[in-house]
């Protein structure tokens, strides 16, 4: 993650903030001994906003958590692993709100203040004794230390846990942004990828905050992409506390940039995190559009090209195909004269006007034996540029797929 002079990358996450605290349990949801149930609570009420997943198919947590932030407000965030409450009807909608009542007795909070969130297997049902025994442990385990905790529960094919915090001065005040996400398969995001949880003491109205987060998840989880699935579980939640004491954020002033960027930077990082941490992925690619007609054909460009499974299966392989890419920007709906376009990965230019051009083989090889390999394309039609971030695809990925539920 870039640093800027309006904020610092400090560690942590979730429970960076003032005023947040978090606890995870072992509810034995999954196969293996490990935390899958996770809460996040605010000590004092706190403004929040979210982005759902665009699927049709919509998990029961999805739904409630997006009916319970009409209002702009939450105090918590209940979520388990392990299994997605998704395709269950009439009954994964109880369950769903059953976990939010189990959480809100333990806090004793009311229970339209907790937001809920699942991921997992789709369509089977939910081990509601175990869940909510799990909710009430983790309640029993909250603590200003316990935002760790929470980024290990929520993985699922996740190899390691995401987290990333930022602080930045408001009107001489010091304000906290921290997050966790999982995401490793499954992810081709129209909104934000599988979950995200955000946390701040900064003091902003929902309206604000709203934007803020649409803003950051276009820049961050919508530019990312593993294997072209859309999730029916996916969501990104902040809550807002304030209590960082800043004059609140009621406006698009320069305050709600300085906040707006600093969120980007925190949501950019845990995107590059699951891109990087694609299932079977050995490498992270970073797809960089410049030069195009407008935010949308270089935003359509870079996700298309990163998302391509020729381009992935060529970066695997370290081939230097770089008419894969080309084709690719093709068909992504961006506008550009295809006779114009520069392609490069790393250092090493591979094509010059859209046509062949003499370059080292041995050179680009060593580009795209990097952990991270950047293309790059220049479609000299304008001066909008958008990166996007993805992963290659190795024989891992069916690996895991394919025996994910058994």
């Amino acid at each position: 993650m870039e640093n800027n002079h309006n904020f610092e990358i400090v560690p942590g996450g979730v429970t960076t903030a003032a005023g947040f605290l978090a606890g995870a349990a072992c509810a034995a949801i999954k196969k293996v001994n490990k935390p899958d149930v996770a809460l996040i609570y605010s000590s004092v009420p706190a403004a929040a906003a979210g982005v759902f997943t665009l699927n049709r198919v919509k998990a029961a947590p999805v739904v409630v958590s997006m009916k319970r932030l009409e209002r702009g407000s939450a105090r918590a965030v209940v979520v388990n692993s392990g299994n997605a409450n998704a395709c269950n009807g009439t009954q994964g909608m109880k369950d769903a709100l059953a976990m939010t009542t189990e959480a809100a007795a333990a806090l004793d909070i009311p229970a339209d203040g907790v937001l809920v969130a699942s991921t997992g297997v789709i369509g089977q049902k939910m081990p509601m004794g175990k869940v909510l025994k799990g909710i009430r442990e983790a309640v029993g385990q909250v603590s200003p230390y316990g935002g760790n905790h929470v980024a290990q529960a929520i993985m699922t094919t996740d190899t390691f846990s995401k987290e990333a915090a930022v602080r930045l001065m408001l009107g001489g005040k010091t304000v906290t942004i921290g997050g966790t996400a999982k995401g490793s398969g499954m992810i081709h995001p129209n909104m934000a990828t599988m979950l995200c949880f955000i946390t701040t003491d900064a003091a902003i109205s929902a309206p604000c905050l709203k934007k803020a987060l649409q803003h950051a998840v276009t820049l961050s989880f919508n530019m990312i992409t593993v294997d072209g699935d859309s999730s029916t579980n996916d969501m990104a939640l902040i809550m807002a506390n304030g209590l960082a004491g800043n004059k609140a954020i009621e406006e698009e002033n320069p305050d709600y940039i300085y906040f707006r960027d600093a969120l980007t930077a925190v949501c950019t990082s845990l995107a590059q995190a699951i891109a990087r941490d694609g299932e079977g992925a050995t490498k992270m690619i970073e797809v960089k559009v410049l030069g195009a007609a407008t935010d949308r054909d270089a935003r359509l460009a870079a996700r298309t090209v990163a998302g391509s499974s020729l381009v992935k299966a060529a970066v695997f392989g370290n081939d230097a195909n770089w008419g894969r890419v080309i084709c690719a920007a093709g068909y992504s709906g961006a506008c550009f004269d295809p006779d114009k376009v520069d392609i490069f990965l790393g250092q090493v230019q591979v094509a010059r006007d859209g046509g062949s051009l003499e370059f080292s083989e041995e050179q680009a090889l060593e580009e795209l034996k990097k952990d991270a390999v950047t293309i790059t394309l220049d479609l000299k039609s304008g001066g909008c540029d958008a990166t996007a971030w993805g992963c290659d695809l190795s024989y891992d990925y069916v690996k895991i797929n394919a025996d994910y539920r058994t």
